[in-house]
Formats: C-alpha cells, structure tokens, sequence
C-alpha cells in the first residue's frame, strides 16, 4: 500500500490504474499527472493541485477535493459519487459523463467547463459558479440549486 504523499511534488507522473484508496495527497502538486482509471477512493487531495491532470475514468467515490485546483482536468468518465468538491476550481474542466451522484459542489467554480451528458442528480450545487458550463444531456434532478451563478442546471 501507497503511504501519504501529503505536499509532495508529483507534476507529470504516471499513476494510471494504481491504487490509491485513502492515500492522503493534502496539498499534492499533481499537475499534468496521469491518473486515468487509479482508484482514488476515499483518498484526501484537500487543496491539491491537479491542473491538467488526466482523471478520466478514475474511481474518486467519497474523495476529499475541497480547495482543490482542477482547472482544465480532464474528468471524462469519473465517478465522483458523494465527493467534496466545496470551493474547488474546475474552470475549464471537461467533466463529460462525469458521475456527481450527491457530490458537494458548494462554493466550486465550474466556468467554462463542460458537463455535458454528466450526473448531478441530488448534488450539492449551492453557490456555484456555473457561467459559460456545457449542460447538454445532463441530469440533475434533486440537486441544491440555491444561489447558482450562471445557468441552472
């Protein structure tokens, strides 16, 4: 098993399909990494940099993303099902397909980012930014929509 890798410089690295369920990466620098199809189960990526990382497909079911930095990641395929996204910044994010099932999105920012064909459904959406977001195809029905910004899902 994969030990904490909290404030570790991990820019660039290739962790495709690994296993890193409850792994605590608080504060990891995971840009540009390749963690397509890693099982990230109930790991902590509080306050993460993950921009322009590749987490298509990847496992992040009850993951901690809060404060996380997922500007144009690439989320195609992800379950997030009941993830912490509070104030995370997905600008720009391609989040197609993605699986939200009772995520926490409060407070995140998801401009521009494309969230067609994802499911939001009884998400947590209070407070977030949702200018200029592709919704085509997506479900959200239950999902908290007090105080969005930009178009309602």
């Amino acid at each position: 098993m994969i030990e904490g890798l909290s404030g570790q410089d991990l820019r660039g690295q290739d962790w495709r399909g690994v296993d890193l369920r409850n792994v605590n990466l608080r504060g990891a620098d995971l840009s540009g990494a390749n963690l397509e199809g890693a099982d990230l189960f109930r790991a902590n990526l509080e306050g993460a940099d993950l921009t322009g990382a590749n987490l298509r497909k990847a496992n992040l079911w009850k993951a901690n993303l809060w404060k996380a930095n997922l500007w144009k990641a690439d989320l195609q395929g992800a379950n997030l099902e009941e993830a912490n996204l509070r104030k995370a910044n997905l600008r720009k994010a391609n989040c197609r397909h993605a699986y939200f099932f009772i995520a926490n999105l409060e407070g995140a920012t998801l401009k521009d980012a494309d969230l067609s064909a994802s499911f939001l459904v009884r998400a947590n959406l209070r407070n977030a930014d949702f200018r200029g977001v592709n919704l085509n195809r997506s479900r959200s029905e239950g999902a908290c929509i007090e105080g969005v910004i930009g178009r309602k899902p």
